[in-house]
């Protein structure tokens, strides 16, 4: 596990031991005869246990997974949505979806294809301003999404592949350093798109409504009935301001050319149908 933090997080700053932490967390083997047999790993938060113990291989994976727990469990300052975001030129892309649709995939695709990475996994809205703040951390690839990126970016930098997890094997992709060195520069929602990936499919971008795609955010949103009515204010600002859009895609080639063209294009015009 220090071997995937210095890795992955060289590029991070770090402070003062002395200063505010949002967290305090330890990954360690249990303190018990199980320490020697079948090595075991643990997360806790502020000297709680929030999660069944890991194989001892899993430890980087359970770091990850724990500290996205953290947030979304915590930081309630924000509206959160289920779904990686990348930014290009001041606006972001916000790619809400469940488990297994390709969000991930597709924003390492892109976040090597000249976007900014800001999650894989997260996004947070301010409230006041409505407004994406950065979380660039190490994108999470599961099973054929590893491989996938190889072949598509033979510069990226991964992880070593933890085979057997709950998730099946997980590899994790170093976030580029430019977007860590800039994670206190905020974005401006421009586009939410719903993305599927379909074996074989070819590239389709159609525009979705602009009801459906509230509702999207409300069922991928962490934290949406904590906020109450300012949950919905924020929401029906973000998608009001957004282009909305459904994603099939197969291969990230044409997903690159296809939000590429999308991001020179003029500032969108909230057409999305209603």
């Amino acid at each position: 596990m220090v071997l995937g933090i210095s890795l992955h997080y060289a590029a991070h700053p770090v402070d003062d031991e002395s200063g505010f932490a949002d967290f305090h967390v330890i990954v360690e083997r249990p303190h018990s005869i199980r320490r020697w047999i079948m090595p075991q790993i643990q997360f806790l938060l502020d000297g709680e246990l929030p999660f069944s113990r890991l194989a001892a291989a899993h430890a980087f994976p359970m770091l990850e997974w724990g500290l996205n727990w953290c947030i979304s469990s915590h930081c309630h300052q924000y509206v959160m949505v289920h779904a990686a975001v990348v930014e290009r030129g001041g606006r972001a892309l916000i790619l809400p979806a469940p488990p297994g649709s390709g969000k991930s995939t597709l924003c390492a695709g892109l976040t090597f294809s000249g976007w900014r990475l800001l999650s894989d996994e997260l996004t947070l809205v301010e409230p006041r301003t409505g407004r994406v703040v950065p979380v660039p951390r190490p994108v999470s690839l599961k099973n054929a999404s590893i491989d996938v990126i190889r072949h598509f970016e033979p510069s990226a930098v991964f992880g070593p592949v933890v085979r057997d997890t709950a998730k099946g094997n997980v590899a994790h992709v170093k976030p580029p350093a430019d977007g860590v060195m800039r994670c206190g520069e905020l974005a401006q929602p421009a586009w939410v798109v719903m993305p599927r990936y379909e074996a074989g499919a070819a590239a389709r971008l159609e525009p979705l409504s602009k009801a459906r795609a509230f509702m999207h955010l409300v069922d991928n949103s962490f934290n949406y009935s904590v906020h109450g009515r300012r949950g919905f204010d924020v929401f029906a600002r973000l998608i009001d301001a957004c282009d909305c859009f459904e994603f099939t895609y197969s291969r990230l080639e044409d997903a690159a050319r296809i939000f590429n063209k999308l991001a020179e294009s003029d500032p969108p015009r909230a057409t999305g149908a209603r």
